[in-house]
């Protein structure tokens, strides 16, 4: 069953060397399909990108230390979008049966995919997977703010759309492509998270479940994005997509 990866990048050129090997080794034996989008970074990692796949795509065939074969394509943005639409670009190319969302910093290991993995398409449990920083570890201990504004988001979104999710905004969502071919995506920033959670919640057809995941959090001085001013919009989304399809 193969295994869309696809990793929205703006400005990572120090860490998306480190990911990609870090997600070419996750889940050996299954066949990947990794989809990088550079959403017009400026910092060297198109050409970086450019440098290591100078045609845009890479096949790496199976290895004595993977069972499987991994397709690595590029594709790229000719300005900074945000992160909903590097992802949008992302799922529209992914094929695999099973997809996942990667971040490009060091803040997520996706050697915690193998039981979000298997609950999809080993045990057949599983539609989606969220994972959850919250109770996985090792957890980095960071800003209190940040952990107050995620924990007031996820109780709002489990009231508004009667779920029992513990972290909404956590990258790792995993799910069946037939999920992400029942919805419509619109949002261009990191509202992503919201709406897709939220389409997700409010089909009632789908069977979601959450796994303690690892988190090495990096500070702003690292390389962090997200700011109070997409906490404020999470909360608009949260009653938006709540009242619209």
């Amino acid at each position: 069953m193969l295994l869309s990866v696809v990793i929205p990048a703006f400005n990572e050129r120090i860490t998306l060397p480190s990911v990609l090997p870090a997600v070419v080794a996750a889940l050996p034996d299954v066949d990947k399909q990794i989809i990088i989008v550079d959403d017009g970074s400026t910092d060297g990692t198109r050409d970086w990108l450019r440098t290591q796949f100078p045609g845009g795509c890479l096949q790496l065939d199976a290895a004595p230390a993977h069972a499987a074969t991994v397709e690595i394509r590029v594709l790229y943005h000719e300005r900074n979008s945000g992160k909903g639409a590097a992802l949008r670009t992302g799922f529209a190319a992914a094929t695999g049966a099973v997809i996942v969302v990667q971040d490009a910093d060091l803040e997520y290991d996706p050697r915690d995919w193998h039981r979000m993995y298997d609950l999809i398409a080993g045990r057949q449990s599983a539609d989606v997977v969220f994972g959850c920083r919250f109770y996985g570890e090792p957890h980095r201990s960071l800003y209190f703010h940040h952990f107050l504004a995620n924990r007031l988001i996820s109780v709002l979104f489990n009231i508004l759309y009667n779920q029992t999710l513990m972290d909404i905004e956590v990258c790792y969502k995993m799910f069946r492509r037939e999920v992400l071919d029942q919805m419509q995506l619109t949002c261009a920033d990191f509202g992503i998270e919201i709406e897709l959670s939220a389409k997700i919640a409010k089909s009632r057809r789908w069977r979601i479940y959450e796994i303690g995941i690892s988190y090495f959090g990096r500070t702003y001085a690292e390389g962090k994005k997200i700011n109070w001013r997409d906490g404020v919009k999470a909360l608009w989304y949260l009653l938006k997509f709540r009242i619209t399809a």
